[in-house]
């Protein structure tokens, strides 16, 4: 090959790599580390290990997700630092249980409005510009439509804790401080020791799932009327949303609708289906009277956001008027 040929290879050969430079790079496959604030296979656990399975069986050459388990894996309680921290990439959690790395986030708890409407009018993307800052992305809700109830060892009659030792989260630690209790944080692991143990009287928890963790066999009463809206939902990590890809985050994005959509059951056919099984498991019904029940349901009203107010003083107003404005 001559000096001219050969000069002319090595310029095609130049074009060709400048070329293939410049075409775009198709979306690579990133595979997420996921845990699980719940025990696997249990109540709060399941629509998110339906979740996985779904990413896992359509997004292959996109996302994968490599599902380390339960507390088993990281404890409850220390999965918000992990996700700040860049450990983990997703959980399926809940913002008591990330109140410690974003405390604006338990704003979503004292919402009137369906969270449909909190989408539809900016309180979401509001929620994830301050979650943003501690880095944690909201991505999806695992958990919607069900209250949260007290239950106790020992029979009340109205709205007073008075004497009582009461297991918390952090979403109703004010709640249940102005009803006169001592308070005691554990993680859901640690409950039923404390339970047999009388370390507590009784446990702030939603309707569904006292079943999974056998708190039923220590539980005597619930106490009606129920009172905010059980929170549950996949919060990614910061630093991982941020990295993934345009086609990675818009396969995701598509994911939201179904999942989501799985929560209508809750409401509708197992918060009624535990109700008897509770009644069947000898668990009685403390019923308040109509005015008790009332000052108990404005009382955890106006503790839920003082909590957020003391909280996040600079972000609680606006949160309070996208999440729970005045009845008009």
């Amino acid at each position: 090959m001559n000096i001219r040929s050969r000069v002319a290879a090595i310029g095609l050969a130049s074009t060709l790599m400048l070329l293939v430079a410049s075409v775009p790079v198709q979306a690579q496959e990133v595979t997420l580390k996921a845990v699980n604030a719940f025990n696997e296979g249990t109540y709060y656990a399941r629509n998110f290990e339906r979740f996985v399975k779904k990413v896992n069986d359509e997004g292959k050459g996109v996302v994968q997700i490599n599902y380390l388990g339960g507390p088993k894996s990281i404890p409850t309680m220390e999965q918000g630092a992990a996700l700040r921290n860049g450990v983990v990439d997703l959980a399926n959690t809940t913002t008591s249980f990330l109140a410690g790395v974003a405390p604006e986030s338990l704003a979503v708890n004292y919402a009137t409005l369906p969270w449909s409407e909190l989408r539809r009018n900016g309180a979401v993307d509001y929620l994830n510009k301050t979650m943003l800052e501690r880095g944690l992305y909201y991505y999806a809700r695992t958990g919607d439509g069900v209250p949260y109830h007290i239950y106790l060892t020992k029979k009340i009659d109205k709205a007073d804790l008075t004497g009582l030792k009461i297991r918390i989260a952090p979403i109703y630690r004010e709640f249940f401080t102005r009803l006169g209790a001592t308070v005691v944080q554990t993680a859901p692991g640690e409950v039923y020791t404390a339970l047999d143990r009388g370390v507590v009287d009784g446990y702030g928890w939603p309707l569904l799932g006292i079943f999974d963790l056998g708190w039923h066999e220590k539980t005597k009463f619930r106490v009606d009327p129920g009172f905010y809206n059980i929170e549950l939902g996949i919060v990614f990590s910061g630093k991982a949303w941020n990295a993934l890809t345009p086609a990675q985050r818009d396969f995701l994005n598509k994911q939201v609708a179904w999942v989501e959509g799985l929560n209508a059951d809750m409401a509708s056919k197992d918060g009624p289906a535990d109700i008897k099984r509770q009644a069947d498991a000898g668990i009685q019904t403390i019923k308040l009277s109509d005015a008790e029940a009332k000052r108990f349901l404005q009382t955890a009203m106006d503790a839920g956001w003082a909590g957020v107010a003391a909280a996040t003083p600079q972000h609680a107003p606006k949160l309070r008027e996208l999440m729970a404005p005045p009845a008009k």
